[in-house]
């Protein structure tokens, strides 16, 4: 979830019109937090498509994150500040769509790091704290391999998951034998209910 040094670091978080915060809301509030990460290179309809769904369905933002410097695949054509200002500018005049830099921070502050989400969770839930619901928003297909991902039992603990899926891609069928046993018993009866724990259920986001 590299890029070249910058003299100063912006705000974690960019606002966009309709929203007056540009950090991380109160620990206090117990106010769901949808993180959407991804290479997003580029941005593209489909990102945006599944994040004004899962705003909709849970009415709270979603913050888009850009991996920094993603371990699963080969580095991004566009690199890390680059990403992050084109993501800003698809978003802009998107109610509930933000910009979070969290792992461009990272990035800056150690170069050459790789961007697991574990470390992202563990920065965020330093600053929200431990009894706010924080969900991940993954692809069906990223589910798929989630037990490939660094140290994701841990993961699955720590936050929800939102997963967003098409109508008969039957990603179910694929899961390993080992995952499908960890997700066992963790769906939701409702997208509400993920507010209710600080993590350690999923929802499926059913897409058109």
């Amino acid at each position: 979830m590299g890029g070249s040094a910058e003299q100063s670091l912006r705000p974690a978080l960019s606002p966009t019109p309709g929203f007056s915060e540009s950090r991380v809301p109160s620990p206090e509030s117990r106010q769901l937090h949808l993180i959407y990460g991804g290479t997003f290179d580029p941005i593209h309809n489909g990102h945006l498509a599944i994040a004004r769904a899962a705003r909709d369905a849970f009415a709270v933002p979603v913050r888009l994150m850009p991996a920094a410097d993603p371990p699963h695949r080969d580095a991004p054509g566009a690199d890390a500040r680059q990403r992050c200002e084109m993501l800003a500018l698809a978003i802009a005049g998107e109610p509930g769509l933000l910009l979070d830099r969290h792992e461009l921070q990272r990035a800056l502050a150690q170069p050459g790091v790789a961007s697991y989400s574990i470390d992202t969770v563990r920065e965020l839930r330093a600053e929200l704290g431990a009894d706010v619901p924080l969900a991940l928003l993954i692809g069906a297909d990223s589910l798929v391999g989630f037990n490939g991902w660094r140290e994701w039992r841990s993961l699955l603990d720590a936050v929800h998951l939102v997963v967003a899926d098409r109508a008969g891609s039957g990603w179910e069928r694929a899961l390993p034998a080992e995952l499908a046993q960890a997700l066992a018993g963790r769906w939701a009866a409702s997208p509400q209910a993920l507010a209710g724990a600080p993590g350690g259920l999923l929802w499926c986001l059913r897409q058109p």
